[in-house]
């Protein structure tokens, strides 16, 4: 049994006990007679703060709380995925199973079930050495998914006796190595880790490689790094949600972890109900047999909100142990960082910025350095990338959230709210966002993709930018004072944008664009630039080159030119050539 105290005081989630009793910091605790949870999070010689997780409506100062002598921690075991947990993992389906549609005060059930048998393969056996990360077993968990039970970090020893191949529960012994120190232990599926620790690496590799998308803005403008960080902000209606569910289902992840923190539940409902219906376009399976999902939505209490972040990644580091590619989606950040100001303010701190606490900021940073491509203590090499929804009010991207965010997620993707009421999506802005993996990356594009990709990527980018600058001067005095090579400059920027930028989600060729093609349609959009300029260099006027239907027919290239056939690209160079030498012959 655990230390036990008494209440003394109750401020909302924030529960208080007189004197120091003998609790640790950050060590979970039973809070009252429906035993809610809590986690230890201030000690002092005359008071102990705890911050419970559930709603505290109904508890009464004298109550018992009991230690649990650990941190507050997650079960890693077969079982995770195609799981919805809560915010501190407790499974809401079991949970919505016995108590119905609304969760009750206290409800408590084992985070992974402890009855299903699990068909185990040991790749083991009796006189191995094994140490923290090697592979004990290997068990199908989903039809994509192979989970490998790996030894707990800090353990090591010799296999002294193992089981035969078969179905096992995860709490059923299924190896028993020697310690050096000549204790026997015993080895099943389960491992128990505590949230707030990041799980322990061999190395930390740089940033090399993308995440592949395919979403074009992103693949080519805005990279983002496996392993890599981004920050997604945008207001009310702008596409966080929407964007991060096609990063979800498209992205070159093995595992998705998605983490509604502070969400609308019929956002929620709608995560779980495409996502239960959706076929993962890599293996062909559900989308939901690599997925798990952690919703925390906004009427939920504000401390579980603030540890739902810390389950996430928690989650994804041990699979990334296994070797696997994980992507968090934690949407929203900004709905955390307001828990944090709740309970600091309950707390009774010092607020800083717009009443966030002091240590927003590096509580941030703590959650975003647990991103990266590493070597595991196996020797296999994972990775988690986190990309970040961040929901500032107002759309004011100068509120200490994004602020915070921009100094720690090396890409940002600032959501536009014009582009969005405009119906261009990706609402991606072009001109306010920025990528500072592509200088990481430009010799994995150049060996990979083409050897013109970066240059051609620049030119688009330097296109948009002109265009941004030539629209001041239309706004003021009009187009048709703009001498022809800047008409030529919008007419071609009008193409990058409708026929390069804007991507249409529900066409069966456009909602994913290999890299291959999208190098293609820039080399294209680049090559029609360089003959119309030559034209107009010629004192072709821009006027006749808008006659011709040829813009039309690059901006629909997205349409037209199917993902495998990439070879048809020949066409629409020579199509150029022809309209080239057509207006050459006319005018001569």
């Amino acid at each position: 049994m655990g230390v036990k105290g008494k209440i003394y005081g109750i401020n909302g989630p924030v529960i208080s006990i007189k004197g120091n009793l003998g609790y640790k910091m950050n060590e979970m605790v039973c809070v009252g007679g429906r035993r809610l949870v809590g986690e230890v999070i201030g000690l002092s010689r005359e008071e102990t703060t705890i911050q419970v997780y559930e709603e505290t409506s109904g508890l009464r100062p004298g109550e018992t709380v009991e230690g649990m002598g650990n941190a507050i921690s997650v079960t890693l075991a077969p079982g995770i995925l195609k799981n919805i947990f809560d915010g501190i993992e407790r499974p809401l389906e079991v949970i919505a199973a016995r108590n119905g549609a609304f969760i009750p005060t206290g409800a408590q059930a084992d985070a992974l079930d402890k009855e299903r048998l699990w068909q185990t393969h040991i790749t083991v056996q009796s006189g191995d050495f094994v140490t923290e990360g090697s592979v004990i077993a290997e068990v199908p968990e989903t039809k994509s998914i192979v989970h490998k039970v790996l030894l707990a970090p800090g353990m090591s020893g010799e296999v002294v006796r193992t089981r035969e191949d078969g179905e096992y529960t995860i709490e059923q012994e299924l190896v028993v190595i020697r310690t050096k120190e000549g204790e026997e232990r015993s080895l099943s599926m389960t491992q128990k880790w505590p949230i707030r620790i990041p799980r322990p690496v061999a190395k930390r590799f740089p940033a090399d490689r993308p995440l592949v998308t395919g979403q074009r803005i992103l693949d080519t403008l805005f990279p983002i790094a496996k392993g890599g960080t981004a920050a997604l902000p945008g207001g009310f209606g702008t596409g966080k949600t929407m964007t991060q569910h096609q990063l979800a289902k498209w992205c070159d992840a093995d595992i998705i972890i998605y983490i509604g923190c502070g969400e609308r539940g019929n956002e929620m409902t709608n995560v779980l109900e495409e996502f239960g219906e959706l076929v993962d376009p890599k293996s062909g399976n559900l989308l939901m047999d690599r997925t798990a999902l952690i919703a925390n939505t906004s009427n939920m209490p504000v401390a579980a909100r603030e540890a739902s972040i810390y389950t996430g990644i928690t989650l994804a580091e041990y699979y990334r142990d296994m070797g696997y590619h994980v992507a968090i989606m934690a949407d929203s950040t900004s709905r955390w960082a307001e828990a944090l100001r709740e309970l600091s303010g309950r707390l009774e701190e010092m607020p800083a910025e717009e009443g966030f606490p002091a240590y927003l900021a590096s509580r941030l940073s703590a959650f975003y350095e647990r991103a990266g491509y590493v070597q595991n203590l196996n020797g296999t090499e994972g990775s988690v990338t986190i990309i970040g929804a961040v929901s500032p009010q107002g759309g004011d991207f100068s509120e200490p959230v994004t602020q915070n965010t921009k100094r720690f997620a090396r890409c940002f993707l600032a959501l536009d709210k014009a582009l969005a009421y405009a119906r261009h999506y990706p609402a991606i802005n072009w001109l306010t966002s920025y990528s500072e993996y592509m200088g990481d990356l430009a010799a994995w594009y150049g060996e990979h993709v083409g050897s013109s990709f970066v240059y051609c990527r620049n030119q688009i980018l330097n296109i948009l930018t002109t265009e941004n600058r030539l629209n001041e001067i239309v706004k003021l005095i009009g187009s048709d004072v703009l001498p022809d090579d800047q008409k030529l400059v919008l007419e071609i920027a009008r193409v990058i944008r409708l026929g390069f930028l804007q991507q249409n989600a529900f066409h069966a060729e456009d909602t994913f664009v290999p890299m291959e093609k999208q190098l293609k349609m820039m080399e294209v959009i680049l090559y029609l630039y360089d003959r119309c300029k030559a034209l107009i260099d010629l004192s072709m006027p821009m006027a006749l080159l808008r006659e011709s239907d040829v813009f039309e027919k690059i901006i629909s290239i997205k349409y037209d030119v199917a993902n495998q056939e990439l070879d048809r690209f020949e066409e629409y160079h020579t199509m150029i050539d022809a309209f080239y030498q057509h207006l050459i012959a006319t005018e001569g």
